[in-house]
């Protein structure tokens, strides 16, 4: 390896150690008994995906809205793009992964066919079916994916 790419792989892992003594710092601070409960990681991927959430519906509303591509290629090419950048973001900052990135990441397309399947496909785009405003359908099918995903991310892919 060449010392740029130990120093690289030093600052990556300094900005993952920076990220979860703040996330720990804040839910130590909660009130009511939470900070026993929620875990730092739990928070992390709250901020990140919240984030990638954002890109997600920005992406769709410029698919959708801004191009006028069908629904379903708007919300697959904005889910995949989202979907990529929380893995990055989650596996650097959030779980401070050092594990081969190649068997985490058959694990995460996996999971991430799943969540497509049952709950973008399945919620989202059942509930868009139904009448739903497509963006609101999508933030409800979000809310259910979160669940899946920490759950997902934190036992099975980066465990």
């Amino acid at each position: 390896m060449l010392a740029e790419d130990l120093d690289t792989i030093h600052a990556q892992a300094v900005r993952g150690e920076r990220f979860h003594a703040l996330m720990a710092t804040v839910v130590g601070r909660l009130p009511l008994g939470l900070s026993g409960i929620v875990a730092p990681s739990f928070l992390g991927f709250a901020l990140i995906n919240g984030f990638t959430f954002a890109i997600d519906l920005g992406l769709l509303t410029v698919f959708r809205s801004g191009l006028g591509w069908p629904l379903p290629l708007g919300i697959t090419l904005s889910y995949l793009l989202a979907m990529g950048l929380s893995f990055l973001l989650n596996r650097s900052l959030n779980f401070r992964s050092h594990s081969p990135v190649g068997p985490q990441a058959v694990i995460y397309l996996l999971a991430i066919g799943i969540n497509y399947v049952a709950f973008i496909l399945g919620v989202g785009a059942g509930l868009a079916g139904l009448g739903v405003e497509y963006h609101l359908a999508r933030i409800s099918a979000g809310g259910c994916e979160a669940v899946y995903m920490y759950s997902v991310m934190r036992w099975a892919v980066f465990r």
